[in-house]
């Protein structure tokens, strides 16, 4: 019995030393996510430089989901943000509000080449107004709302994916929609007695992500839309900018650049009159920042 198992054991022994390793391939998904809310709050008490108490909050959500194995493309992207601002005199007020979901799929053709399918959708959470227009039976100018603007956007095309942080689509073939289901805010985005526009044009869109130096990361994004049908010299721009810089575990310093050129939105001025403006937005703080 004792001769039976010492042949077992060394049958065993032959076979683990002679049997190959189990190979681990690289997994095709690549995940990669931040969570981060920054805050600020000032009081005063008797004050004599004057000023006004505020507490502001700004709450940013980021998550893509990319495939890459054999031909296949698969590149996924979402994006929150919201953002409130009170002060004593003038109450709350929404500072930030974003919603943008895309997906792209492309099969490779050549080499870093793909022939692509790019789908988008963004819109904002909740109502915002235009502070400098009191309405007189009280309250303000409403500008958007939840799906009041909306934009809808499917296009066929190219993708080149030269290196895993940078990517670029062109869609000569784009339709684009813009939906607004609030009726009172509809001629405010070019639209007159009905709810969605269809446009049919080309859409480029570039995106850069990774370290820049150190702890300092960034990513952009460049959408650029012209419509063939109407004016396709006034070429829609809609250009992203993030930085963020790790402080520490928890802590971060980030800025956020976003610019927005559409003509078919009328901004209203200060003389009552309303026409296509460059619009800019600049959100920067210090905050819990967890990346996942």
């Amino acid at each position: 019995m004792k001769k039976i198992l010492l042949s077992i054991l060394a049958i065993a022994v032959s076979v683990s030393l002679f049997a190959e390793e189990p190979t681990t391939e690289p997994s095709p998904w690549t995940m990669a996510g931040s969570a981060g809310i920054t805050g600020s709050q000032m009081t005063l008490t008797n004050w004599a430089a004057g000023g006004d108490p505020s507490v502001a909050a700004d709450f940013q959500f980021n998550y893509s989901v990319d495939y890459k194995k054999g031909s296949s493309l698969w590149q996924n992207r979402l994006e929150l943000a919201y953002g409130l601002n009170r002060t004593e005199s003038n109450g709350m007020r929404k500072t930030n509000d974003k919603i943008y979901l895309s997906s792209s799929y492309g099969q490779k053709v050549y080499d870093n080449l793909y022939v692509s399918a790019l789908l988008k959708f963004n819109t904002q959470f909740a109502n915002g107004y235009d502070y400098a227009v009191a309405l007189p039976e009280g309250g303000y100018k409403q500008t958007s709302g939840f799906m009041a603007p909306a934009y809808f956007s499917g296009g066929l095309g190219v993708e080149w994916n030269p290196k895993a942080w940078l990517s670029v689509n062109a869609s000569p073939a784009t339709w684009k929609a813009t939906v607004v289901t609030e009726e009172a805010l509809q001629p405010i985005y070019g639209l007159d007695g009905t709810s969605t526009r269809h446009e049919f044009g080309g859409n480029v869109k570039i995106e850069a992500k990774g370290t820049i130096w150190g702890d300092l990361s960034g990513y952009t994004r460049l959408n650029l839309f012209s419509n063939f049908l109407d004016k396709p010299q006034n070429v829609d721009v809609d250009w992203t900018v993030r930085f963020d810089l790790k402080i520490n575990k928890w802590l971060s310093a980030n800025a956020n650049f976003h610019m927005i050129y559409d003509d078919n939105i009328s901004i209203p001025q200060p003389d009552g009159s309303a026409h296509p403006c460059l619009q800019i937005q600049e959100v920067a703080g210090i905050g819990l920042l967890v990346k996942f």
